[in-house]
């Protein structure tokens, strides 16, 4: 199985996409890394010399790439909804989980993270208000579950995808009869 994860900016991708590869035994993918050893700087850097078209370039590759894979856990940047071929290959090629958080638990998440380049403006909550209105319903396009992130540990989340995986067959429910 190879599952993708999607959401803002913040959202806890990376770190539930983690945490979610080891409790399956799966191996762990974070599109953003590929894409920074394949354009060899940062992707701040990147945005900031190439402007944001190219980046998505960039971007629409490397997802490409990592969704022809039979088996993984694939985190993604949380614009990757913007280009319609990589809605079109996370839906068909992946089983995408929204890791859906509000604008106001981000800000306090990131409003001290300098790595974002799109959350370095003057006002990075009305920023992420704006993100979450434009990608939300791309996110909701793209993803097969949505979980609500709200304030549970990442144990929790992961646990939560786990169990709608379990309950749509997708992974086989352990065995509590033995």
């Amino acid at each position: 199985m190879l599952c993708a994860l999607i959401g803002l900016p913040g959202s806890g991708k990376s770190t539930v996409g983690r945490q979610l590869s080891r409790r399956l035994q799966l191996p762990f993918f974070d599109s953003d890394q590929v894409i920074e050893q394949q354009i060899g700087c940062s992707i701040r850097e990147y945005f900031e010399r190439e402007g944001e078209d190219k980046f998505r370039d960039v971007e629409e590759s490397v997802i490409g790439q990592l969704t022809q894979r039979q088996s993984g856990v694939l985190s993604t940047g949380g614009g990757v909804v913007l280009r319609a071929g990589n809605r079109q290959h996370l839906r068909q090629r992946c089983q995408v989980v929204y890791l859906n958080s509000r604008p106001d638990e981000l800000f306090r998440r990131l409003r001290h993270d300098a790595n974002r380049p799109l959350l370095q403006v003057a006002d990075p909550l009305n920023r992420l208000r704006d993100l979450h209105a434009l990608r939300d319903p791309l996110y909701r396009e793209t993803a097969r579950f949505s979980i609500e992130t709200g304030r549970p540990s990442v144990a929790a989340l992961v646990n939560m995808i786990v169990k709608q995986f379990e309950l749509t067959g997708l992974l086989a429910r352990p065995d509590v009869s033995q």
